[in-house]
């Protein structure tokens, strides 16, 4: 898919030695409508990646502000969701990796660890009624999660 190109600027300290490849800024529409503004690379065939930092918006609302690598959200970003809900933390590949807190549209909030999308090792979890429980999570499984006393 080739998006539409509305050129921004390139961007100070970027440039690479190789000159197939820049560090761009710009405003990306792409067919399906869905936008994009921030840092790309072109490579020597014209393809254009998201590179650098930037924010996509997805046609369903959905928004993610943060690092890009090679096409896909990988580093430090958001994402938040037309319910409400909002992940803050690393991702790798589009997915979330890494540490990171997901908070749901009831105020609920999952902060630890999280491997490929799944919850895992160490993490707390505050529920709506503002309990705080803390343990280690294996996706679904919570098994010893512990209510935190104040």
């Amino acid at each position: 898919v080739t998006p539409t190109i509305m050129p921004g600027k390139p961007k100070k300290g970027k440039e690479t030695a190789t000159p197939v490849q820049s560090i761009d800024s710009g405003v990306y529409i792409f067919p399906n409508g869905e936008r994009y503004d921030g840092e790309c690379k072109v490579g020597k065939d014209g393809h254009v990646e998201r590179n650098g930092t930037g924010t996509h918006h997805s046609g369903d609302g959905t928004c993610y502000s943060g690092q890009w690598e090679h096409d896909l959200m990988t580093g430090n970003g958001e994402m938040k969701f037309p319910s409400g809900a909002v992940y803050q933390g690393s991702f790798e590949l589009n997915q979330y990796h890494g540490t990171g807190t997901y908070t749901w549209p009831d105020g609920s909030q999952f902060s630890g660890g999280v491997v490929h999308n799944r919850f895992e090792g160490r993490g707390e979890y505050i529920d709506s009624s503002g309990r705080v429980w803390t343990g280690i999570f294996d996706g679904k499984v919570t098994n010893g999660l512990r209510l935190k006393l104040s």
